[in-house]
């Protein structure tokens, strides 16, 4: 297939681009490349003679039909969006813009560009979401598909106005839209202002590692390679008008997460005292939900995917990323604010006085954010 990623020198985005590339797919990579994109993201497939980036914006309007009159994709996957939640408390506009005004005027321009076609049956608009926008759960339960909408930030609530958007031009236009919502992802290539790129980089430097509360707030977990498969399936063999939600079937509550990895740095890169005496509880972000986790049995029993990679081997091939990857992620600490107190409000203070360990956040779609800690001359993130 060729195919149009939007957002795809972003985290996600990037993941679905090489692995599209692996699989001998053709990838027409549009990027913004705002604070947390990267072009370094895929750079192992840059110069693929099947990889072209084009530089644009999705709410430009003529720039979107440019592009896709020029490379006439087969389908669209739909990964731009802002989706750092402690942001989107500061500053909403920017969701707004983007997610809500971006995702509308990318629409607009599939549909046309689908009707001038002649309306091919194969052709597909993947938009990409997260499970933040089913709000909060109980100790037990999951979402699923038909789970009502219930978002709490403005980010969550910025994404459910894109997913309502893009269901609706299926229903009213026509257009084959199918919408997939994810946990909380993870891996290589993570903007370091989220939470176990925040873990590692503090434990690497010898700071504080911030968490949110009591750490008790609960996420599903799933290896960013894993969702850039489940959405290559989805949208190849996804139904129009269906929504698919793709889960790593791993809970664990964000102290545990914590934990996990300053034991697994305590082996890669140990320090002279356990990494976990530098875990620091900071006060919690406004309206974090208690529990997020998926049930993916729609993916399992309709297309036949199913995550591959645990937790626990997850957790470690991300350390050990990071670890080796110094010279990708020591220039992002300096980045758009982060290591700045973020979530406490617009405009929110900076790091309080004498604590320097508080911050927070999650998803590029679906990533935790940690309070707003300095990663080694860095960062924060958010869950």
């Amino acid at each position: 297939m060729k195919l149009l990623v939007t957002g795809g020198a972003g985290f996600i985005g990037s993941a679905v681009v090489r692995q599209a590339i692996a699989a001998g797919h053709e990838v027409v990579n549009v990027d913004a490349l705002t604070y947390a994109a990267c072009l370094d993201n895929v750079a192992p497939v840059a110069d693929a003679p099947g990889h072209h980036f084009v530089q644009a914006d999705i709410r430009d309007r003529t720039a979107m039909d440019r592009i896709l009159a020029e490379h006439a994709p087969d389908a669209i996957m739909h990964l731009a969006a802002e989706s750092h939640v402690d942001r989107s408390i500061d500053g909403p506009a920017a969701f707004v813009e983007t997610n809500i005004v971006g995702t509308f005027t990318l629409l607009e321009a599939a549909l046309a560009h689908w009707q001038a076609r002649g309306r091919p049956d194969g052709f597909r608009f993947h938009h990409v979401s997260t499970d933040e926008v089913f709000g909060s759960l109980g100790p037990t339960g999951r979402f699923t598909e038909e789970t009502p909408y219930d978002p709490r930030s403005p980010y969550s609530a910025s994404k459910a106005a894109s997913d309502h958007l893009a269901r609706a031009w299926h229903h009213t236009y026509g257009l084959p839209v199918v919408v997939s919502n994810c946990s909380n992802n993870y891996g290589p290539y993570q903007f370091p202002e989220k939470l176990i790129p925040v873990v590692v980089l503090n434990a690497l430097e010898g700071r504080p590692i911030p968490v949110y509360g009591k750490g008790e707030n609960v996420r599903d977990w799933l290896f960013v390679e894993d969702h850039a498969d489940a959405l290559l399936t989805i949208v190849q063999r996804g139904r129009p008008g269906r929504s698919y939600n793709v889960g790593g079937e791993a809970e664990a509550r964000n102290i545990d997460l914590v934990r996990r990895i300053c034991a697994i740095m305590d082996e890669m890169r140990p320090g002279p005292a356990p990494h976990a005496e530098r875990i620091t509880f900071v006060a919690d972000r406004p309206g974090h939900d208690r529990r997020y986790a998926i049930d993916p049995t729609r993916m399992r029993e309709e297309l036949g995917w199913r995550p591959s990679v645990t937790l626990s081997e997850g957790l470690r091939r991300t350390v050990r990323w990071y670890l080796d990857n110094e010279a990708w992620w020591r220039p992002l600490l300096t980045r758009a604010g982060v290591g700045q107190r973020l979530g406490t409000g617009r405009g929110g203070p900076g790091v309080d006085a004498g604590n320097d360990a508080e911050r927070n956040a999650p998803t590029e779609e679906g990533s935790e954010t940690t309070p707003g800690a300095r990663a080694a001359a860095g960062t924060g993130g958010n869950a």
